[in-house]
């Protein structure tokens, strides 16, 4: 038997506003947080437990308080009987009726339950030996139904419903998986199309993301009518007729708003509208579906819970589903999802991005292809290349495809370098920022430390902190640290 002994709880922010990546219509400036929280055993196996929620700068240290808030549900307790039992120990941090009280079930409380539950089900994967997707693709159909809530769901979803679907998918799994290992799973990125960047780095972004064999682009949308129309008929200049582009409005709209200015996007065969408006709307988003007709409307990255993605698909309020691996309650709830929209017939093409979420959601996807959906037509993994390099197991995306990871865990864990530098506010990074901020020129040569084995200097913004390889999409010779491979 072992016991928990430690959970640490880390507020980690990336200055991405520095040079507008992430920028959008509704997040002018998004610094790239993670409210990060790591947990430790007495088995002496030296596996720990990683999990994170994706923040976009302040409120981070909310977050973190959130996750500090659920300690005792997990401290002291036996590791082999919270493992064992994923689906109540999901429910044991849930159904706190105190902590409860703050959502119910959504919010800042809910994602601080969702890291605490992926950093348990990270553990869980690294004491199997396997990658997450693997392990949740190698349960059975009954301990995967064992592992959802089905309260408020069983006027559209029940266990016998979720038991038929993972039962008809079961014969084919094995040819699925040697699949997967083959082919992939497929990509899409949002790297050329942050609203913040100009034209000509749009133009060149978008090429060079289809010279790496993506298939599809995203383009942030929703702050000029004028600039947008321009924007996207320069990428589909660049791109041409056989890519296709998706734009995001990132919840910008009212609901007649966002049908009049597809109208004005729709000649340039748009492959999606992301977020027209509120993620609490769902008869606003049924109503723009209708509108927008052929466009479909994709939302998901702010969805509370399984109960909103419950009425939107009963509404019709989507045709796409984004689900995010850190906005509700983890792994147990992502599958809760996956399963309805399995039963009702919907793609998945989950949100990524932001920090650790690109690492994170593809074992989601992978899951859903081999053991839910059995499915990868029209489906595909947002990917954007900002910070990976900060991840022990950063993705493997090539060739317009992320390839199935196969180090054990859920993909959630940084490196220790990372958590010491970009901690807020005392790390390294942030000094130098604040140094920055007050017109210092703070290069030094302070020792370097190990990202993946290779020396990389501590050194101010103004000076390079990744480790040389390979350029990836999105890549360029800058001159300060913070966005990342």
């Amino acid at each position: 038997m072992s016991v928990i002994t430690e959970v640490d709880t880390f507020d980690i922010r990336f200055p991405t506003s520095q040079e507008l990546d992430g920028s959008d219509a509704m997040n002018a400036d998004p610094d790239y947080s993670a409210a990060y929280l790591v947990i430790r055993t007495d088995a002496g196996d030296g596996h720990e437990g990683h999990g994170f929620v994706f923040t976009i700068g302040r409120g981070n240290e909310v977050e973190s308080v959130a996750i500090q808030a659920l300690r005792h549900h997990v401290l002291g307790r036996n590791v082999e009987e919270l493992l064992g039992d994923m689906g109540g120990t999901w429910k044991l941090l849930a159904h706190d009726s105190q902590l409860r009280w703050l959502g119910p079930e959504k919010g800042v409380m809910h994602m601080a339950i969702g890291a605490v539950v992926n950093a348990l089900w990270d553990l869980k994967a690294k004491r199997a030996g396997l990658p997450l997707w693997e392990l949740l693709s190698g349960m059975s159909p009954e301990e995967i139904v064992a592992l959802v809530d089905f309260r408020y769901l069983s006027d559209a979803l029940t266990p016998d419903d979720a038991l038929g679907i993972l039962r008809t998918a079961e014969p084919g799994r094995a040819a699925r998986r040697a699949a997967l290992l083959a082919e992939g799973y497929p990509a899409y990125t949002t790297t050329p199309g942050w609203l913040g960047y100009s034209d000509d780095k749009l133009v060149r972004l978008a090429k060079e993301a289809v010279a790496e064999g993506f298939g599809q682009i995203k383009l942030k949308v929703g702050a000029s009518l004028d600039d947008d129309v321009r924007r996207v008929r320069t990428a589909r200049d660049a791109v041409g007729p056989a890519i296709k582009i998706a734009v995001d409005a990132n919840q910008r709209w009212d609901v007649q708003e966002a049908i009049e200015w597809m109208a004005h996007l729709a000649p340039y065969d748009i492959a999606w509208i992301e977020e027209p408006t509120s993620p609490d709307d769902v008869l606003g988003h049924a109503a723009i579906a209708r509108g927008v007709a052929p466009i479909p409307v994709a939302t998901g990255e702010h969805v509370q819970n399984r109960v909103v993605f419950k009425q939107m698909l009963q509404a019709g309020s989507l045709q796409v589903l984004q689900l995010d691996a850190a906005r509700v309650a983890g792994v147990n709830e992502n599958i809760a999802i996956l399963l309805l929209a399995a039963k009702f017939g919907v793609r998945v093409c989950p949100h990524a991005g932001g920090v650790g979420l690109c690492e994170a959601v593809q074992h989601l996807s992978m899951f859903d292809f081999v053991a839910v959906s059995g499915d990868k037509n029209g489906r595909m993994i947002e990917f954007v290349d900002h910070l990976h390099e900060h991840f022990v197991t950063p993705v493997d995306v090539h060739d317009g495809c992320y390839w199935p990871p196969s180090a054990p865990g859920a993909g959630n864990e940084m490196v220790g370098g990372t958590l010491a530098d970009y901690r807020f506010p005392e790390g390294p990074m942030w000094a130098a920022v604040q140094l920055k901020a007050h017109g210092e020129d703070v290069r030094n040569d302070r020792p370097s430390t190990l990202v993946h084995g290779v020396p990389v200097r501590h050194v101010c913004p103004l000076g390079p902190v990744r480790p040389a390889g390979p350029a990836r999409v999105g890549h360029e010779p800058r001159t300060h640290s913070f966005r990342g491979i």
